[in-house]
């Protein structure tokens, strides 16, 4: 529905996290789920990491909108199936969460959310839909090779979109899982992100990062398969759950 997209938005962003540009993520400079390279693809060349920062409420609405929610047939779809759909897109591809919803419908995979799809659509039980989608996808995500190290972040989200999916289906506001805006902390860094760090970590919580806070993130990080660096990421954050 074309009236759920700033509420789907909302859901998303609060699994994509703050400002991240760890050297080893290959995505490089990220904020709320935007590289700067898909920035630049929309508002140009010139757009530098400090312009990334500061995105804006109306350029992110532009990017999902038009990368995502569009390409899915947000406005088309039922309340709750839109959000469910859309939150997969951004995680894993438009293409691919159309093809799966067009495998749950026995409609021809090809990626694309045509009059045919629509109408099967329009003539099934949207919270069958939703709870096989959601599902599909995290069958799809244990099948992955890195499951074992960030599924406990996936794991997490796929719950918290079922549930948010099924609430605005009722007509209910969806539950928002309220998270600080993570950012890469490392030593010397503090505030929320820190805090939360900590809290994961199982150590003392002062939302200072000090050599105990560097030591025990490195032990995490050598132990769960990640670079030990003493820097925590966009890798570190949906290794510990906290992001997907």
């Amino acid at each position: 529905m074309e009236a759920d997209f700033e509420t789907a938005l909302q859901l998303v962003l609060v699994h994509e996290g703050g400002f991240s540009n760890h050297p080893q993520d290959p995505g490089g400079a990220t904020m709320k789920g935007v590289t700067l390279q898909v920035f630049q693809s929309y508002f140009g060349a010139d757009k530098t990491v400090d312009d990334l920062k500061n995105i804006s409420q109306a350029q992110l609405e532009q990017i999902y909108r038009s990368g995502y929610w569009d390409k899915c047939s947000g406005d088309a779809l039922p309340a709750g199936l839109d959000y469910a759909m859309f939150d997969f897109a951004v995680n894993s591809g438009p293409g691919r969460a159309v093809k799966f919803l067009q495998k749950i419908l026995g409609a021809q995979q090809d990626g694309a959310m045509g009059p045919a799809t629509l109408s099967l659509v329009a003539a099934a039980n949207p919270a069958d839909m939703i709870n096989q989608l959601c599902d599909a996808r995290q069958a799809y995500l244990e099948s992955l090779s890195t499951f074992a190290t960030f599924g406990a972040g996936w794991s997490k989200r796929v719950r918290d979109v079922r549930q948010q999916a099924l609430d605005m289906l009722g007509g209910n506001a969806p539950a928002s899982q309220a998270a600080p805006s993570l950012v890469t902390v490392r030593l010397g860094s503090s505030g929320d992100s820190v805090r939360a760090l900590q809290s994961a970590l199982g150590i003392a919580v002062d939302g200072q990062f000090g050599p105990q806070t560097e030591a025990a993130l490195k032990e995490y990080q050598a132990s769960h398969g990640l670079t030990a660096d003493g820097i925590a990421g966009r890798n570190t954050w949906r290794a510990l759950g906290l992001m997907a």
